[in-house]
């Protein structure tokens, strides 16, 4: 792969988004999840935010995912019947 390929982003606020990644480094394939930041003129700038993971955590990261969902509806739910 030759050049990082962006697979989602959304805004954070206005002057920062979280953009999704898959990316190489050394020979090897990553899943980046990374806050980006516009700069004075105007170019999106990674910062240190964020997290770099090997693909072979892909699965627990939608094991995670999975489980942020299933603890908020039971939040909502909650809060729903107080």
């Amino acid at each position: 792969m030759a050049e990082d390929k962006v697979v989602h982003s959304f805004k954070r606020t206005p002057t920062e988004e979280v953009r999704a990644t898959v990316r190489e480094y050394r020979g090897r394939t990553y899943i980046d999840l990374r806050i980006y930041y516009m700069d004075n003129s105007g170019e999106w700038r990674p910062t240190r935010k964020g997290i770099a993971l090997s693909t072979e955590f892909l699965s627990d990261l939608r094991t995670c995912v999975k489980k942020f969902e299933e603890e908020l509806a039971a939040i909502e739910k909650a809060d729903a019947n107080a």
